[in-house]
């Protein structure tokens, strides 16, 4: 096969200035958006917001707050279920924060325009 692979970058040559201007441009948004991740804050909570949590978009814990009432702490079952809750309130956070980050950093997980992105499915290609 003599099928030149940059030829999807059109003309049949490899424009490298070009290429540079693309790779640079795509890191400036890639580090745009990171920084509007790590400055967003995703709540989650459990129980009728008994506990709650405030993640980062990077999924660091930067709050839990409990209702007062929420637990008597006088026993050791008590304070094992509010365990379990700031727990279960992280998890809702945080695949909350998950999901941001997927949609703020996706577009920029394709790769180079023209570039064909991470490749054919091989699966469907019979391999």
């Amino acid at each position: 096969m003599t099928q030149n692979p940059f030829d999807a970058l059109g003309g049949g040559g490899l424009d490298l200035g070009a290429l540079l201007q693309q790779a640079q441009q795509m890191q400036e948004d890639l580090q745009a958006a990171q920084a509007r991740l790590a400055d967003a804050t995703v709540d989650g909570s459990v129980a009728g917001g008994a506990v709650a949590v405030t993640v980062s978009g990077t999924g660091e814990l930067v709050a839990v707050t409990i209702k007062p009432g929420t637990v008597d702490g006088g026993d050791a079952d008590d304070l094992a279920d509010l365990g379990d809750m700031v727990v279960a309130a992280y998890r809702d956070a945080k695949a909350k924060a998950d999901a941001l980050a997927d949609q703020t950093l996706g577009p920029l997980a394709g790769g180079l325009p023209g570039m064909g992105g991470p490749g054919p499915d091989l699966g469907q290609l019979g391999f």
